[in-house]
This record gives C-alpha cells, sequence and structure tokens, in this order.
C-alpha cells in the first residue's frame, strides 16, 4: 500500500465543515465507507461532508457508525456494526475490545501484520507532511508475535464500586476488567480484580525480567519488592517499581540494539545520553566508549536519578546530571554522539537547538510517537542533518503506538 493512499492527516485546521445546523450529533448512527487510517488510532470516514474520526473499523470497510463526539472542528465515532467487513478483520481476541469495551486498545481487530503495515504508513505520512522528509519504514515485529502477553507496566482505575477497570476511550468511566490479554500472566490480574479496592487511587502493577511482581498504590508499594532487577544483555538494574520502564517486555533488549548500532560509537567518545531514566542506554555505551570515553546521563525524575546512581556508583565513565535537558545539556563543554528518547510530546525546538549548538556527528532519536518525532526531525534536517535510516518496532501491539528509531548524521 502507498503511505499517502493509506493514510489520512489528522490535523483538525484541514478539515472544513458544513453549516452548524447540519452538522452530526451525539448519539447519530451513520452508514458509511471507512477510509484511510489517521494517526491516533482511528481511521477517516466522510459523511454528507463531515469528516469523522472512526475507531473499530479498518479501510474499505462499509459501517454503521455511532457519533460518540462533536467538537468544534472534530467529529468522532464508532464502528458499532460492520456491513462489509475488510480481509484484515479478525475476531478480537479480548471480549473487553470494541466500541463498549476499555480503551487501552485499538487495533485488537485487525490482523497482526496489517497493523504494523499500517503503523509504518502512518510513521511515512507524518514525515512526508510535518518533515517534508520522505521514508519508507518497516515496523518490525517482536517477541512474542501474537501481540499478546507484552506489558509488563499497567496502570489500573478503580470504579466507584471498587472494580479495578481500565477507562474507556476518551473518557473518565472505569470498564472493570477481570483479565488483560496484552498483560504479561505474571501479573495475575484475575487476582487482582478479585479483590475489592477502597479509595480511588490507581493501582499500578509491574513485573521484572527476573520475575518480581510488585503492586502499588499513590506511588507506595503495597506488596512485592520495592526494587525490581530487570536483566538487559550482560548489564542489571535495580528501579524503583514506579520509575520509568520499557513497558513491553522485549522492548529493553530490542531497543538497546537497534539504537547503540545506529550510534557508530568510537572508542574515547563522549556520549548524551537525554531523558535517560535509569541508563538503559547508558549501560551498553559505557562499554563500548571505554575508561577513556564518557557518558552524560541527562534525566530530571527523581526516581529514575535515584535508580541510575545506584547503577553506576562504580562507573567512573558515566556522569549523571539531575533536571531537565534544556538546562544540563548547555553546561557540557564536548559532545560527539547523542541519543535522545523523549517522553511522547517530544523534545522540542529549545531542546533541539541546544542539541544543535554541539554538533554532534550522529544523533539517533528514539521515540513513541511518530507525530512529535517528525516536528523535531525537521529541525535537524533544517540545519543540514541527514536522516540515514528510521525504523519501527512494534512495542505495543494491538494499540495505535509504535516505537521508532532513527539516525541523523552531520553533512560536511
Amino acid at each position: 500500500m502507498e503511505p499517502n493512499d493509506a493514510v489520512a492527516p489528522e490535523n483538525p485546521n484541514e478539515i472544513s465543515l458544513p453549516k452548524k445546523e447540519n452538522r452530526l450529533k451525539v448519539g447519530d448512527v451513520v452508514i458509511v465507507e471507512i477510509g484511510p487510517v489517521a494517526h491516533g488510532g482511528h481511521f477517516i470516514a466522510r459523511y454528507e461532508g463531515q469528516v469523522i474520526f472512526v475507531r473499530h473499523g479498518i479501510t474499505g470497510e462499509k459501517a454503521k457508525v455511532e457519533i460518540t463526539a462533536v467538537a468544534s472542528k472534530i467529529v468522532r465515532g464508532d464502528a458499532i456494526e460492520i456491513l462489509e467487513a475488510s480481509s484484515k478483520r479478525v475476531v478480537p481476541p479480548c471480549h473487553f475490545s470494541g466500541p463498549s469495551g476499555c480503551g487501552g486498545c485499538d487495533f485488537q481487530h485487525i490482523e497482526i501484520g496489517y497493523q504494523r503495515e499500517l503503523k509504518a504508513s502512518i510513521i511515512a505520512e507524518q514525515f512526508a507532511r510535518i518533515a517534508k522528509v520522505e521514508c519508507a519504514p518497516i515496523v518490525e515485529g517482536v517477541y512474542p508475535e501474537s501481540g499478546l502477553d507484552w506489558r509488563t507496566r499497567m496502570d489500573f482505575a478503580i470504579s466507584p464500586s471498587g472494580a479495578l477497570g481500565l477507562y474507556a476511550s476518551r473518557s473518565n468511566d472505569v470498564v472493570a476488567i477481570d483479565d488483560c490479554l496484552i498483560a504479561v500472566e505474571e501479573m495475575n490480574i484475575p487476582a487482582l480484580s478479585a479483590r475489592k479496592w477502597s479509595g480511588d487511587q490507581r493501582v499500578e502493577a509491574a513485573v521484572s525480567s527476573s520475575g518480581e511482581v510488585n503492586i502499588s498504590r499513590g506511588g507506595r508499594s503495597i506488596s512485592g519488592p520495592t526494587q525490581l532487577h530487570e536483566v538487559v544483555g550482560a548489564h542489571t538494574f535495580e528501579i524503583s517499581p514506579q520509575a520509568f520502564w520499557q513497558s513491553h517486555k522485549s522492548a529493553p533488549e530490542t531497543l538497546v540494539a537497534a539504537a547503540v548500532s545506529e550510534l557508530d560509537l568510537q572508542y574515547g567518545d563522549h556520549v548524551c545520553d537525554l531523558y535517560g531514566g535509569a541508563g538503559l542506554f547508558s549501560a551498553e555505551i559505557a562499554r563500548i566508549v571505554g575508561s577513556s570515553g564518557k557518558v552524560h546521563l541527562i534525566e530530571s525524575d527523581k526516581r529514575a536519578i535515584a535508580s541510575a546512581n545506584r547503577i553506576f556508583a562504580d562507573r567512573k565513565n558515566v556522569h549523571i546530571h539531575e533536571g531537565t535537558v534544556e538546562s544540563q545539556l548547555p553546561k557540557l563543554s564536548r559532545v560527539d554522539v547523542i541519543l535522545l528518547d523523549p517522553p511522547r510530546t517530544g523534545a522540542g525546538e529549545m531542546v533541539v537547538t541546544s542539541i544543535l549548538r554541539h554538533k554532534p556527528r550522529t544523533i539517533v532519536y528514539v521515540s513513541c510517537d511518530p507525530a512529535s518525532m517528525a516536528r523535531d526531525s525537521k529541525f535537524f534536517v533544517d540545519a543540514g542533518y541527514q536522516m540515514d535510516h528510521i525504523v519501527g518496532f512494534d512495542l505495543f501491539p494491538m494499540t495505535q503506538h509504535v516505537e521508532t528509531v532513527a539516525k541523523f548524521s552531520r553533512q560536511k
């Protein structure tokens, strides 16, 4: 499929609307042809000149769509009945998936290989439209290929009746659940859901690669070890259960291997690990650059900093900087290579400008949002960097999210 045919922009400013009296209303049910996929877990349909962002459909289907929200420039709806199904449609493995279910999964009704094709098209469209860079990325599957039994971190809401649950899509309504098929089995969600929970504090569950299980509420452990041990290759990370860690059980090794291979590190390099967390990338980078090299880990989260200080207490070539990237990066004098793995909102112009002042020979960008990544990438390209490679990893299967790794090199 061609990316520009498969993906539609979701910018509300690009949508023209009919007169107010002719607009669709919440609760209306219309029959539409489902069009291209758009960034955000929905597909585009049109009805009498109005654009509808539809969940639970697939391109090419004919469906009854119930309107769920109408804003100034956006109409949203759920495909509640499929009249003509796509060959890519499958029966969702989880009975909580669908218009009346929880909002945790967007694509359970889509064949897993086609999910990855759609995500690749979304990446390509975002880069073409926002960064003005043409690319044709592949989104690679990771173990487990089924797209189930992968999530090691879960954040549950509590219903007014004390039931464990997840929020419905774009809602504060809690959908009570008795299991979650994308979570790892060791989390034992059936046992958690069998309990009646008091209060409205969220329940957080974390399972380490070494099999430890921690349950927390309000940032405090209520069962299990207060430190988890994550093993990634030759490195062991002792981290707080509340500190950020990649949620897919294959993500740490997958991303370290992909990012480090793109960095083209040399012995003695000075490397910045921006938004470095507990040091997932820093550990392997420090091994490669050796004792004459330096790794500058910059992180603002206090829990992650505490973990990093313990992990690298005996590593003299790892320097930990607590604070925001924009406040700490300008303090460094020599930077040869930069790795950044920002939050979903991206790095932003201030951080990118600070990166560019150091003129690193290589920048490797790890992102869970192709739109913010494309926005930041445009700054790099406009400043004379070339995007040499981009690849996606399906580290959020059954959802609309995708992890992307891109390499930029400075042109001489």
